[in-house]
């Protein structure tokens, strides 16, 4: 019984006692499991807009590399682990590596060709989609694997630890710079603009890193578009965490059911990324609601952007499920789920006044 383990098991009872869940051990899983990806995400949230600018200056591979490393050592530790103290340092130090997300995305910007970035982008999403299927599968197949006397959760861990180290040799041999020397910001500095430029939610709403030399209509549109992505991820976040809920409480899912729920969701968004969303036109993306649209106009400072938009995501992701929840506990399903369905109309909205302003 670790202290600090003790310590956040006291904060899900608390809030399990304020929104009122019932004392089932499902239910407490579920919140714990919540907390501890609301504190990943909350790292991301500070590390995405660093990775970013640092690679601005640096170059996109170096740090690719050093991120990548990053996350061997998490994953290494994670292995490792006897204690909840060093299992939560594992997930600190992955956390904070997890900044390569966005600067893959950066390295799909620097790309020349719009229609090379425009299936670029989608690829990247196919890769998630595909992560999020399988590596919960493989994750729980692996833990019911364990030997007698071993610990449930090595396999898994040593196995994410080879897929890391396949990941560097990849990132070593393969990945070739995208940024050249001539495109880089003239000082970290510069890049940086200053710490609170980049971790500040108010700053980073407003685009404040990389936004200075931007046209007004320009600097207003990214906005919008930073407000939408945050929105939509909130959102989706929040549904996605209270599904769980939903489903065991109203249709007594099994965990194996649950599994092939969001098995087939997972495989949904695979295909709508690699398929559908790798046939828009370049140019296209606000109209068919994507969202690096309007990113690519800018010419500079893109893994400041890209660091800025993933970093929102964070945000989102670390906040949509707490509130999606008390919601669903204080006010019941239905009425989570009918709020949270109207309000993905509010995206649409914005990205209709993206359209009417690129037109003027």
């Amino acid at each position: 019984q670790d202290s600090f383990y003790m310590t956040l098991q006291h904060g899900v009872d608390w809030f399990s006692e304020v929104v009122q869940v019932p004392s089932e051990r499902k239910y407490n899983s579920v919140l714990f499991g919540g907390l501890i990806g609301s504190i990943f995400s909350i790292l991301q949230f500070f590390s995405s807009p660093l990775t970013g600018a640092t690679s601005d200056y640096f170059g996109r591979r170096p740090v690719m590399l050093l991120t990548v490393i990053g996350m061997i050592a998490s994953y290494s530790l994670w292995a490792i682990s006897r204690s909840f103290e060093l299992f939560i340092f594992s997930r600190i130090l992955g956390g904070i590596s997890k900044g390569n997300v966005s600067l893959s995305t950066a390295v799909i910007a620097d790309l020349q060709s719009p229609k090379a970035r425009s299936k670029g982008m989608a690829m990247i999403g196919v890769a998630f989609s595909l992560g999020f299927t399988f590596g919960p599968m493989l994750g729980a197949y692996l833990s019911m694997e364990k030997e007698k006397g071993e610990i449930f959760y090595v396999r898994s861990a040593m196995f994410a630890v080879m897929f890391a180290v396949i990941d560097l040799a990849f990132v070593f041999m393969l990945l070739p710079e995208t940024l050249p020397k001539e495109k880089r910001v003239s000082s970290i500095m510069s890049g940086f603009q200053s710490a609170a430029g980049l971790i500040s939610p108010r700053a980073l709403f407003q685009f404040s890193a990389v936004s200075q030399n931007m046209e007004t209509s320009s600097k207003e549109n990214l906005k919008i578009l930073g407000l939408v992505y945050f929105l939509y991820l909130f959102l989706f976040s929040g549904l996605e965490y209270t599904l769980s809920f939903l489903v065991h409480q109203h249709f007594q899912f099994s965990s194996l059911e649950q599994g092939k729920m969001f098995f087939f969701i997972g495989i949904t968004m695979a295909v709508i990324q690699g398929g559908y969303t790798r046939q828009i036109e370049p140019g296209n993306e606000v109209k068919t609601v994507k969202r690096v649209g309007l990113a690519f106009h800018l010419k500079y400072q893109k893994g400041s952007l890209m660091g800025i938009l993933r970093s929102l995501g964070a945000l989102a992701r670390a906040f949509g499920p707490i509130v999606s929840a008390t919601v669903y506990w204080l006010a019941g399903a239905e009425v989570c789920f009918t709020v949270c369905a109207f309000s993905f109309l509010l995206p649409f909205v914005l990205l209709g006044y993206i359209q009417k302003q690129r037109k003027e």
